[in-house]
């Protein structure tokens, strides 16, 4: 069992249960997977003899962050300037963009798993959840598996979402027939996925969310199924809403997705939503009232181009609230430290027009770290106290970047941005990245793997 201790931190972002607050010029000491002191110079004399020590001088440290909603295969699926979704609707681009995800393999979704991943690592991110909804026949069931597999490659602490589509094109959806499941196909495998992989005990790297893709691309069926799944087995439920499908829900059921949700069960303190920026005030305060909760994913916003999500209406209602990045296709990159930068200055471009003030800069620190921890249902993840997971990341603040900008360590990511890879990142108390490299690993191996399995597609 390691231990580490950064020594001379310049500051380091802490949370005893009571929101963060800033400790300056101090010592941070983990044990095994957990912090086991913060303070102000720990004795060296004390230390357990395997204890490594690193002079963190200058170095902020901050919570790792949690990121709620990805799809890790779409980093095969990026940087396609001719799929404009400035010129098309949500469905119209799902119509467009179903056909090319058809096409990925199984080692594809293994290599865009450790390119994600990869990525989020280098910029802080700790805790990454996935929902992994692309089943095509050709590729197998084992595809999650492999994702638990990348996952524990290069050390992230994963939650993985078994998604799925059931309702065929025939009858409306956008999944072309190759990616179709069946219900039982469906509940099947997220039963398996639970059996072999959830783990529910503490510092746990491993768990499983049942994760219907969409209502607009499933039968009603296959969400009754997933919430008497998830709540015989304990587990957490996820789903996509109020991205642009709510009328055509409506249309079909005769109510907006929210109510519709709610009236299966799919709804309550186990269940979290991704994007929600078409949703009225009356369906957040919903949402609120039966602690549902809200990944709110910034950058798809902006190529969306249509509402930009009322952050500050869902923090006055009180829903809970976390960040993601959202799959490559919409967004481009893996980085959950730029979301928390253009989630807040997004925000500041519709303050004049917004009921409620624009939240504070470190309120988007805590959808980022707490508030994800919140929606996964972890109270050992997030935050930054003795006896908490170490999860953590490490920012130099010696660099021209933050001259005029060390005042204040809270506010530094939303208002500031960093523009660069971390100094450090730390998961579960084993260093993953650190100096430009992963711990063990060759990146350029990893990255001529991803190229080879990339070119076994054609797009």
């Amino acid at each position: 069992m390691t231990s580490y201790l950064l020594k001379n931190c310049a500051a380091i972002i802490v949370d005893e249960g009571n929101g963060p607050a800033v400790r300056r010029n101090s010592d941070l000491l983990t044990r095994g997977p957990a912090i086991q002191a913060i303070g102000t110079n720990l004795s060296q004399a004390a230390l357990p003899a395997d204890t490594i020590i690193q002079d963190a001088s200058g170095w902020f440290i901050y919570p790792g962050l949690v990121n709620t909603h990805h799809h890790f295969f779409q980093c095969f699926v990026r940087n396609r300037a001719d799929l404009d979704w400035t010129k098309l609707s949500v469905i119209e681009w799902l119509d467009q963009i179903y056909p090319i995800f058809s096409r990925l393999n199984e080692d594809c979704f293994y290599h865009s798993s450790i390119t994600a991943m990869a990525e989020m690592i280098k910029h802080g991110c700790t805790t990454a959840f996935d929902h992994q909804y692309c089943f095509p026949r050709h590729a197998g069931k084992r595809l999650i598996d492999r994702q638990f597999e990348a996952a524990e490659l290069l050390g992230m602490r994963f939650h993985a979402g078994r998604g799925g589509n059931t309702l065929p094109k025939s009858e409306g959806s956008t999944i072309p027939d190759a990616m179709l499941e069946t219900t039982d196909e469906f509940i099947a495998d997220c039963a398996r996925l639970i059996d072999s992989y959830h783990d529910a005990g503490a510092f746990s790297m491993r768990q499983v969310v049942v994760a219907p893709c969409q209502p607009v691309n499933c039968y009603r069926e296959t969400f009754v199924e997933s919430v008497a799944l998830a709540r015989d087995r304990g587990v957490r439920l996820h789903t996509h809403v109020g991205e642009g499908e709510s009328p055509v829900v409506e249309a079909r059921h005769g109510m907006r997705t929210v109510d519709y949700c709610a009236e299966l069960g799919f709804a309550g303190p186990d269940s979290f939503y991704a994007h929600c920026w078409e949703l009225t005030h009356d369906e957040l305060r919903k949402m609120a009232a039966s602690g549902t909760g809200v990944s709110h994913c910034p950058e798809p916003v902006y190529l969306v181009g249509a509402e930009v999500t009322d952050i500050p209406a869902m923090s006055a209602v009180g829903l809970r609230i976390g960040l993601g990045c959202d799959g490559a296709a919409s967004n481009d990159n893996s980085n959950l430290m730029h979301c928390v930068h253009s989630a807040y200055l997004l925000q500041c471009l519709k303050a004049s027009t917004r009921a409620h003030p624009v939240p504070a800069p470190v309120d988007f620190l805590n959808y980022a770290t707490t508030g994800g921890a919140s929606l996964l249902g972890r109270s050992d993840i997030g935050r930054l106290a003795p006896g908490m997971a170490a999860d953590l990341f490490a920012i130099d603040t010696r660099r021209m970047d933050y001259v005029g900008t060390r005042h204040d360590p809270l506010s530094l990511i939303a208002k500031v941005g960093i523009g660069m890879p971390t100094d450090l990142t730390m998961i579960n108390g084993r260093i993953v990245w650190q100096a430009g490299e992963f711990t063990g690993l060759d990146e350029a191996q990893l990255f001529a793997a991803a190229e080879a399995a990339l070119a076994t597609v054609e797009f």
